[in-house]
């Protein structure tokens, strides 16, 4: 794995042993920065919430974003170990929590991008779009991104809507906005 762009362009990255954790594939990855250097990700807040490697917070400090917080219960070490690697630990902040454990972190804050890849079909989806309506974590332009599986089914309130879909074989990346916060 490595960073696709940015001033971290080509470092590798390292991922965990074990099955436990599936890394956003560097495919994926690009397509989906692809997607936000349209709409702008210099100067942004990143959420990346089930981070894994920390791949997606770094890959958007690597290109600009000026802070990101990467959310994992497992990998928190790994994650500075690949965000020092790559020279933007200073602005990245790692909160080793589950998701039913980051209110507390969270609360009064608003992230540009919060991008949600959980295990797929554990419910984590929908617990990711309660969690950010709830808290109100989205930023009235931002974009809420979830990696899931095609088949996985979810809802979210009236005022939300995707704006993009993205399929990569079994795997979805769907781009969501409020539609209430952008009136």
């Amino acid at each position: 794995m490595r960073i696709i762009g940015g001033t971290a362009k080509g470092h590798a990255i390292k991922a965990p042993k074990g099955v436990d954790t599936r890394p956003t594939l560097d495919r994926v990855r690009e397509s989906v920065f692809n997607v936000l250097a349209n709409r702008g990700i210099f100067g942004t807040d990143v959420l990346d919430i089930f981070s894994g490697t920390g791949a997606v917070a770094i890959e958007a400090l690597s290109r600009g974003a000026a802070h990101a917080v990467a959310v994992d219960f497992k990998t928190g070490k790994l994650i500075l170990e690949n965000a020092k690697h790559c020279r933007v630990d200073d602005r990245l902040e790692i909160i080793p929590r589950k998701l039913s454990q980051l209110k507390n972190y969270i609360v009064g804050r608003q992230f540009d991008y919060i991008f949600s890849d959980p295990p797929y079909e554990n419910g984590f989806i929908q617990d990711t779009i309660d969690l950010v309506v709830t808290y109100d974590l989205l930023k009235p332009e931002g974009v809420l991104l979830l990696e899931h599986h095609k088949d996985e089914l979810f809802s979210l309130p009236e005022s939300w809507e995707c704006i993009k879909e993205q399929k990569f074989g079994y795997t979805m990346v769907s781009y969501f906005v409020n539609t209430a916060e952008r009136s």
